[in-house]
């Protein structure tokens, strides 16, 4: 993965052919013309829970349309860090009775939870080019 800069706060990830774009709010000092990178942190909490449940359902062929999961966070004011992410998978009255708990097991099969879990080390160093 390639990290490169634009604009004022804009930083671009290049992976597999794929830019992806983000930049501060304007209170920030960017632009807010795209998710800032702590978002899309978030956002691929509930992405990858996502396609977990979206993979279940499909094996099993439950409609998908009106499932959302629905993400929110709690602030710990101590650390000033996130303390807690929840996720409510949000079924329609006629999701089968008995995936009910599955679909939550499958939810908890995300890869990037499972990597906040046990974080691994990342090391940060320096070359020239």
């Amino acid at each position: 993965m390639e990290i490169y800069f634009e604009g004022k706060k804009q930083v671009i990830a290049l992976h597999h052919g794929h830019e992806i774009r983000t930049d501060q709010p304007v209170e920030g000092g960017g632009d807010d013309s795209a998710p800032a990178p702590f978002d899309l942190f978030l956002a691929s909490i509930g992405t990858c829970a996502g396609i977990y449940v979206k993979s279940f359902c499909d094996q099993r062929g439950i409609p998908t349309e009106d499932i959302r999961l629905m993400q929110s966070v709690e602030f710990n004011h101590e650390t000033r860090l996130i303390g807690r992410i929840n996720l409510d998978i949000q079924l329609p009255q006629d999701f089968p009775e008995k995936y009910r708990d599955a679909v939550i097991n499958v939810a908890n099969l995300c890869a990037v939870k499972k990597h906040l879990l046990n974080p691994p080390e990342i090391e940060v160093t320096t070359s020239t080019h």
